[in-house]
């Protein structure tokens, strides 16, 4: 079994708790809202990362961030985005096995046309009453993904 770690719409606080959570990932995947780069280093130094860049992330240092990512992961084609409006699966070839995005902050793991989306919600400053969480997506020895959503604060 593969474990990888989803994060999103940090805006510049990297949790603890989040820290603790995607420990021992194979890898980590952040969809967007970073907000500081010191959060994808710190991410860095658990597993590789890859991100891309929300609707917030304006600075300088977000110009090398890509706003849409396609890659392998354990197998596995995931396509990488911060907001599913943004997608646009009939232009993706191959098209991916997972989708993984952010922006609203609700928390999401959905099968939808043989895909699997998966929104870990907001791991940075709480939003109204939304739960503040991060997801991990697991691989298993056949290749199939699942995910699960991971609350990281109960307050």
């Amino acid at each position: 079994m593969t474990r990888i770690g989803l994060i999103s719409d940090t805006h510049g606080l990297l949790r603890p708790q989040a820290l603790a959570a995607l420990a021992g990932c194979a890898h980590i995947v952040h969809a967007g809202d970073i907000g500081d780069p010191a959060i994808l280093d710190a991410l860095a130094r658990i597993a590789p990362v890859s991100a891309v860049r929300g609707n917030n992330d304006r600075e300088p240092w977000a110009e090398n961030v890509p706003e849409q990512l396609g890659f392998k992961v354990a197998g596995l084609r995931v396509h990488l985005l911060h907001e599913i409006a943004h997608l646009r699966l009939e232009s993706l070839s191959p098209k991916p096995q997972v989708v993984i995005y952010g922006h609203s902050h609700k928390p999401l793991v959905e099968r939808r046309d043989g895909l699997l989306y998966v929104n870990p919600g907001s791991a940075g400053p709480r939003r109204f009453r939304l739960p503040v969480s991060v997801a991990e997506l697991l691989v298993d020895e056949s290749g199939a993904p699942s995910a699960r959503i991971i609350e990281l604060v109960s307050d």
